[in-house]
């Protein structure tokens, strides 16, 4: 079998190809295998998610059906093993997600690797597919060196974000000259731009909960992490908000519940508190007592509140418009950062023409596709490695089967 992209998806692949008795050659655009596992997890690698089956399909916006057979197939309990019987010692933290011990995505790449060249693999580096073409039983993989030809294909070249690493869409155009039909890319786990002043820049905040709204309904919500940025909002619940947004058209809002622990009663007391023990103070050196400094101009803005008002003379209206601006501290949301920008891609080739079990495509026989380049897409969390996984390891077994 013959394995365009030498990423999550195309190393898994060709280790179930291997183990299963078939020869692989692993053609890679870049100087080396698994750049965007490197650059994963900030350099850690989240390689999966330990929550349960149906826990960790809500955590898959697009297709989470197509996906059941792979998973289930070479599911995260297989990840841990893999990776742990060949001396990736491993480690769960908090929201379920698995990293390396040693807190190094080049241990994930080198494992891998090892493999791939201890079953007889062959690896061709800094070789740029061209094009794809099929005669007979026979396919013929043209790059800018050489010329390669096998009675199968796998197409594992990821999406459109970070093409630093080689994911360029190069896969699309391959899919296309067979005739399958590319769903739109979108940014998916992208930073939002939206209308946040450049003052709250670098300000992050934990445990706060964010609702996201679309023509006036909620699409989203969550609780955790988040970080404001020069042209807006990131962090790891507002980029898993992205991949929902990213559906949607129309007016968006995005509002912050800096204090979601406390209902208004509660935080209206604590404001009642906080006034008593200051009452000649002014509401601008209050209020940080209650939340991060930079947001105090932000938030009395909002509330239409005098920043030199003494708490002493704050009416109850002001202190109720307070509140709700605590609790819903809303900014627009005017769009997704570009997709090059973006951790994964939304869209890519359209399941309904490729074979959920086997990962095979349905137009031609001997073409398979597996990872990124499939319009799937899950949240932050290590559920897209985990699927790219899943999906190399199916299109790897059941080609060397076919």
């Amino acid at each position: 079998m013959l394995v365009i992209g030498a990423g999550a998806a195309g190393l898994m692949a060709a280790v179930a190809a291997l183990e299963n008795g078939d020869n692989v050659v692993i053609l890679e655009r870049n100087e080396k295998a698994g750049k965007k596992i490197y650059v994963s997890g900030k350099g850690r690698c989240n390689l999966t998610n330990v929550a349960e089956k149906e826990e960790f399909f809500k955590n898959i916006p697009t297709n989470p059906k197509f996906l059941y057979s792979a998973v289930n197939l070479f599911d995260s309990e297989k990840v841990r093993a893999f990776f742990e019987e060949n001396r990736v010692p491993l480690k769960v933290e908090r929201g379920g997600r698995v990293f390396p011990v040693s807190d190094k995505a080049s241990d994930v790449t080198a494992c891998l690797v090892k493999k791939i060249t201890s079953l007889g693999g062959k690896f061709v580096y800094s070789e740029r597919v061209l094009k794809v073409e099929k005669s007979g039983e026979i396919f013929t993989v043209t790059t800018d060196k050489n010329i390669y030809t096998d009675g199968k294909v796998l197409v594992a070249t990821g999406g459109m974000s970070y093409p630093l690493t080689g994911s360029t869409g190069d896969g699309y155009s391959i899919a296309r000259s067979f005739g399958h039909k590319i769903v739109d890319p979108k940014p998916a786990l992208s930073a939002l731009i939206a209308d946040t002043p450049s003052s709250l820049t670098g300000l992050s905040l934990k445990n706060v909960e964010i609702k996201v709204v679309n023509k006036g309904k909620i699409i989203y919500k969550d609780f955790g992490e988040m970080l404001f940025t020069l042209y807006g909002v990131s962090g790891p619940i507002v980029l898993s908000a992205s991949s929902v947004i990213n559906k949607y058209e129309g007016e968006t809002t995005i509002s912050i519940d800096l204090k979601p622990a406390l209902d208004y009663d509660v935080l209206e007391k604590r404001l009642l508190r906080d006034f008593k023990d200051n009452i000649n103070k002014s509401i601008f050196n209050v209020l940080p007592l209650l939340m991060p400094k930079s947001l105090v101009k932000v938030v009395l803005e909002k509330s239409g509140i005098n920043p030199e008002k003494q708490v002493n003379s704050i009416t109850k209206e002001e202190r109720r418009r307070l509140v709700e601006t605590a609790k819903k501290l809303t900014f627009k949301v005017i769009g997704l950062a570009p997709i090059d920008q973006a951790i994964v891609t939304s869209g890519g080739v359209n399941v309904k023409e490729i074979d959920p079990k086997t990962m095979e495509s349905k137009l031609v026989h001997g073409l398979y596709f597996a990872g990124e380049v499939i319009d799937y897409d899950c949240f932050t969390g290590g559920f897209n490695i985990q699927c790219a996984f899943s999906t190399g390891y199916a299109a790897g077994y059941y080609a060397a089967k076919k």
